[in-house]
Protein backbone atom coordinates (compact mmCIF):
# COMPACT_ATOMS: atom_id res chain seq x y z
CA UNK A 1 0.00 0.00 0.00
CA UNK A 2 1.67 3.34 -0.95
CA UNK A 3 1.43 5.96 0.57
CA UNK A 4 0.51 9.61 0.17
CA UNK A 5 1.79 13.00 1.32
CA UNK A 6 1.92 16.15 0.83
CA UNK A 7 3.89 18.07 -2.22
CA UNK A 8 6.85 19.98 -0.53
CA UNK A 9 6.75 23.97 -0.52
CA UNK A 10 9.73 24.03 -3.48
CA UNK A 11 9.37 27.49 -3.68
CA UNK A 12 10.01 28.34 0.38
CA UNK A 13 12.64 25.72 0.17
CA UNK A 14 14.40 27.47 -2.85
CA UNK A 15 14.00 30.99 -1.13
CA UNK A 16 15.79 29.21 2.54
CA UNK A 17 18.65 27.98 -0.14
CA UNK A 18 19.25 31.73 -1.57
CA UNK A 19 19.34 32.89 1.61
CA UNK A 20 21.87 30.36 2.69
CA UNK A 21 23.55 31.21 -0.23
CA UNK A 22 24.06 35.07 0.56
CA UNK A 23 24.77 34.28 4.16
CA UNK A 24 27.82 32.23 2.56
CA UNK A 25 28.74 35.25 0.81
CA UNK A 26 28.58 37.33 3.62
CA UNK A 27 30.59 35.15 5.92
CA UNK A 28 33.60 34.89 2.98
CA UNK A 29 33.79 38.69 2.82
CA UNK A 30 33.87 38.66 6.59
CA UNK A 31 37.19 39.90 8.09
CA UNK A 32 36.94 36.38 10.99
CA UNK A 33 39.70 34.39 11.34
CA UNK A 34 40.04 31.76 8.63
CA UNK A 35 39.20 28.59 10.19
CA UNK A 36 36.40 30.21 11.69
CA UNK A 37 35.35 31.28 8.02
CA UNK A 38 36.01 27.89 6.49
CA UNK A 39 34.10 25.98 9.33
CA UNK A 40 30.88 28.29 8.68
CA UNK A 41 31.09 27.89 5.04
CA UNK A 42 31.49 24.02 5.43
CA UNK A 43 28.44 23.58 8.17
CA UNK A 44 25.91 25.78 5.93
CA UNK A 45 27.13 23.54 2.80
CA UNK A 46 26.03 20.96 4.81
CA UNK A 47 22.97 22.38 6.01
CA UNK A 48 22.17 23.27 1.85
CA UNK A 49 23.60 19.61 0.79
CA UNK A 50 21.21 18.14 3.47
CA UNK A 51 17.74 20.37 2.38
CA UNK A 52 18.77 19.70 -0.76
CA UNK A 53 19.00 16.04 -0.47
CA UNK A 54 15.72 15.83 1.59
CA UNK A 55 13.01 18.00 -0.11
CA UNK A 56 14.20 17.92 -4.15
CA UNK A 57 15.30 14.03 -4.04
CA UNK A 58 12.43 13.63 -1.67
CA UNK A 59 14.31 11.27 0.94
CA UNK A 60 11.90 13.16 3.42
CA UNK A 61 9.61 10.59 2.32
CA UNK A 62 11.50 7.44 1.89
CA UNK A 63 12.50 4.17 4.16
CA UNK A 64 15.04 4.86 6.98
CA UNK A 65 16.76 2.09 5.22
CA UNK A 66 17.57 4.43 2.15
CA UNK A 67 18.39 7.60 4.35
CA UNK A 68 20.83 5.52 5.80
CA UNK A 69 22.26 4.98 2.32
CA UNK A 70 22.45 8.66 1.33
CA UNK A 71 24.51 9.36 4.98
CA UNK A 72 27.24 6.49 4.64
CA UNK A 73 29.14 8.14 2.50
CA UNK A 74 29.22 11.31 4.71
CA UNK A 75 30.14 9.39 7.36
CA UNK A 76 32.78 7.77 5.60
CA UNK A 77 34.27 11.02 4.68
CA UNK A 78 34.69 11.84 7.91
CA UNK A 79 36.29 8.48 8.98
CA UNK A 80 38.97 8.60 6.57
CA UNK A 81 39.70 12.43 6.89
CA UNK A 82 40.43 11.85 10.57
CA UNK A 83 42.34 8.82 9.43
CA UNK A 84 44.95 10.84 7.71
CA UNK A 85 45.06 14.17 10.14
CA UNK A 86 47.92 13.06 11.94
CA UNK A 87 49.99 12.91 9.23
CA UNK A 88 48.59 15.71 7.80
CA UNK A 89 49.65 17.44 11.08
CA UNK A 90 53.13 16.62 10.86
CA UNK A 91 55.91 18.63 11.30
CA UNK A 92 56.44 19.71 7.38
CA UNK A 93 52.49 20.80 7.49
CA UNK A 94 53.20 23.79 9.73
CA UNK A 95 56.92 24.89 7.98
CA UNK A 96 54.83 25.20 4.97
CA UNK A 97 52.46 27.38 6.52
CA UNK A 98 55.08 29.91 7.40
CA UNK A 99 56.61 32.68 5.47
CA UNK A 100 60.08 32.01 4.43
CA UNK A 101 61.99 33.87 7.24
CA UNK A 102 60.08 32.51 10.13
CA UNK A 103 60.91 28.64 8.52
CA UNK A 104 64.13 29.30 8.27
CA UNK A 105 64.46 30.78 11.95
CA UNK A 106 62.79 27.81 13.16
CA UNK A 107 64.96 24.91 11.20
CA UNK A 108 68.07 26.59 13.19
Amino acid sequence: MATTHDEPNYIAVWIWLAVLTVIEIGVANTGLHKMLILALLVSLAVVKAVMVAVYFMHLKFERRTLALIAVTPALLLLLLTFAVYPDAMGSNFDRRLMPQEEAAAVKH
